[in-house]
């Protein structure tokens, strides 16, 4: 194990380059995805080394529930360990344990609550199943994920787009229902309480899901220059208003007077994206997308070559 069981833990610095370089080159959604499995990857591997050094540091502190072979002078021999560390490791993994429980349990809450709300509303206008207008003057609107997921719409935002713009809109939230996004910033936003080093690539992929929407969006209404002032229009009439409590869900509408709007419109007003799902290699991009995937790769080594060693010593050591 030795240094190398440490790696995991800083080794998400080297994704930072690809977090901040990855919408010049690639498609929002090959972003999306890109930086989705890095984050998994790299969080998984620092659970995983965490509670490695945990377990070695902790082996001899008395009344701990590990066999008492896996204290033995030969294990201590092979296995370097410092209880310091060891106990440090475990309550950072207790930490990571509860942060992760309380955004999931944060998560089904809100998509509960909203649902039990939403559950006696008729269709939408034109017989939408998937549209809630909600009579409500503040201007949101949301993607709500579910079997079947729903997209919310207050009387406020409708009023203050123009029809074509509605339709960007709605189009915009039924593409985030239609591939899931809640699903891949949920992923971030796990990845990032386990290791904050993660919390670049949580907002990236949270850009690129909107990204992904907005071209969505505009392939549907068939007009790129309609849903950029739609991305506009909502920023400027949602300005006020509060989020209506959707963060994992958020659209234009709900997140636009934080969120990078300028961005997203410069980006609607230019070209379409290329559709490549890796940047080109004699690019920033590129080489920033080498780093990641070196690291990520490197990550994973080193998780697993603690795990094997931590294992084949144990099991030398530990009887029938």
């Amino acid at each position: 194990m030795g240094f190398f069981v440490f790696l995991p833990l800083v080794l998400p610095l080297t994704a930072v380059p690809i977090a901040r370089l990855t919408e010049q080159h690639l498609h929002p959604r090959g972003a999306a995805r890109l930086m989705t499995v890095i984050s998994a990857v790299m969080a998984v591997c620092s659970v995983l080394c965490l509670g490695l050094i945990g377990v070695v540091g902790t082996a001899q502190i008395p009344g701990n529930p590990l066999p008492d072979s896996w204290s033995d002078p030969e294990v201590r021999a092979a296995l370097p360990y410092h209880e310091t560390v060891g106990t440090a490791a475990m309550w950072l993994l207790a930490l990571v344990v509860l942060a992760c429980a309380r955004t999931v349990v944060r998560h089904l809450r809100v998509r509960n609550r909203a649902r039990r709300a939403l559950s006696g509303l008729p269709a939408g206008p034109g017989g939408s199943g998937d549209l809630a207008v909600l009579p409500d003057r503040s201007p949101y609107a949301y993607a709500l994920p579910g079997s079947p997921g729903r997209v919310v719409v207050s009387t406020g935002m409708l009023a203050g787009l123009a029809a074509d713009e509605r339709e960007a809109l709605l189009a915009h939230e039924r593409a985030h229902l239609r591939h899931r996004h809640h699903r891949y910033l949920l992923t971030t936003q796990l990845a990032a309480c386990v290791n904050p080093f993660l919390r670049p690539l949580q907002h990236a992929v949270a850009y690129s899901a909107e990204r992904w929407a907005d071209e969505e969006s505009a392939q549907a209404v068939g007009d790129r220059r309609i849903t950029a002032r739609a991305v506009a229009r909502a920023a400027l009439v949602s300005h006020a208003a509060p989020a209506p409590g959707f963060a994992a869900f958020a659209t234009p509408a709900a997140t636009a007077a934080a969120g990078p709007v300028p961005r997203r419109v410069a980006a609607l007003l230019g070209p379409v994206p290329t559709s490549r799902n890796w940047p080109p290699a004699k690019t920033p991009a590129g080489l920033a997308a080498m780093v990641a995937a070196i690291g990520t790769a490197v990550s994973a080594l080193c998780a697993l070559n603690a795990a094997v060693a931590l294992l084949v010593v144990l099991k030398a050591v530990t009887p029938l």
